[in-house]
């Protein structure tokens, strides 16, 4: 398969690091050092490039180093034919991002030109979390992989926010136009309608992946399922073709009850991706074993998934999530990557046995932001 990699990355006042260059050379780097030296903050750099925001830090201004006043974050994206530099400038300004050298109008024309994906101790919550956490990963996704859907969630969240803003003020002045409410629910609706189908085509090409990915690593005791939920029962999401007016004739008959609620009740910011185990729900009914599982399968299909629509296989940060797999379970997830994804694992002991299974890797040892070759 053709190989998408970062070559090069380059710190400047980010996080604890004051200055950093660093090229990687290796499939395989892991990253080692004590607790709090700057190990996850190299994953974030690198998740950066591909997002255009942190997994961890609620404000950007926390990936600027104590008593600075920007940070960037810069590196090099090697495609089969050519080199692409990635940058990003973090100041109280905002963020200025620059795709070639040039700098883009929007933060999502800078995402989806490189692609990561991220399995973090949080992702172990997949399951039994609660159903934001669901979303945010089927957001993050999709976000990557395809501009437009990209720009139709930051529509819908803009059209959700003054919708519920209406609803809200209304409690206060009493004063209310119906023809403007109602042309804001019909925008609202078209969005939400896009938003549902391409969430919908996603679960549905990625469950395969995770199925098998699942049978390998449960060792085909249990059988694991796919199903994303609508926020009503009345919506029937298998009638696809008819989802504009069924989210109408929902909303037309919800009206009153959104106005005593001051707040949108439906939409895809209240669906869920449910997950069945042996048909059971595994939110209530899988073991912490399980939940693992599951966790690690939707996260190597994930893998699958962007190398079947992009050409290319994204890369993998692992960040500190070996410790909280058993020894079994670590030999399958390196076997699955090696040699096929750049990964970049951050660890704070490393299983020698594991390390003598594996070939090419690179070890950077990590000590209050420099790093060194080991």
């Amino acid at each position: 398969s053709i190989l998408m990699k970062i070559n090069h990355l380059s710190l400047h006042h980010f996080r604890n690091y004051s200055q950093l260059d660093i090229e990687f050379n290796s499939k395989l780097t892991i990253i080692t050092g004590e607790n709090a030296q700057g190990k996850t903050n190299l994953l974030e750099a690198i998740f950066l490039l591909a997002i255009g925001k942190s997994y961890r830090a609620q404000r950007d201004q926390e990936l600027i180093q104590w008593n600075q006043t920007s940070a960037m974050v810069e590196g090099i994206i090697e495609y089969p034919h050519y080199d692409l530099p990635l940058s990003l400038v973090i100041s109280s300004k905002g963020k200025v991002a620059k795709v070639n050298h040039l700098e883009q109008r929007k933060l999502s024309d800078f995402v989806g030109n490189f692609n990561v994906v991220l399995f973090a101790p949080e992702d172990l919550q997949f399951v039994k979390g609660p159903p934001s956490i669901r979303r945010r990963f089927l957001n993050a996704e999709l976000g990557q992989a395809y501009p437009v859907y990209l720009r139709t969630v930051v529509e819908y969240d803009r059209i959700l926010k003054q919708r519920n803003t209406y609803l809200k003020n209304y409690a206060r002045t009493e004063e209310f136009d119906e023809i403007y409410f109602q042309i804001m629910t019909e925008q609202f609706i078209e969005k939400a309608v896009d938003i549902v189908k391409m969430r919908l085509e996603f679960i549905r090409q990625i469950e395969g992946f995770a199925q098998s990915m699942h049978h390998l690593l449960s060792k085909e005791r249990d059988e694991f399922r796919m199903e994303y939920s609508s926020s009503s029962s009345k919506l029937n999401y298998e009638q696809v073709d008819t989802l504009a007016d069924q989210f109408k004739a929902l909303f037309d008959q919800s009206y009153s009850r959104e106005l005593k609620q001051q707040v949108t009740l439906y939409g895809p910011h209240r669906d869920d991706l449910k997950l069945w185990l042996n048909e059971r729900e595994a939110q209530q009914f899988a073991s912490q074993g399980q939940q693992r599982t599951i966790a690690l399968s939707i996260k190597l299909a994930e893998l699958e998934w962007f190398k079947q629509i992009k050409g290319h296989y994204p890369v993998l940060l692992l960040d500190d999530v070996l410790s909280e797999l058993d020894d079994e379970r670590q030999f399958i997830l390196m076997d699955q990557i090696e040699n096929r994804v750049q990964t970049f694992l951050t660890t704070a002991s490393i299983n020698h046995d594991l390390l003598k299974s594996l070939n090419q890797t690179d070890i950077l040892y990590v000590h209050q932001g420099q790093v060194q070759r080991k």
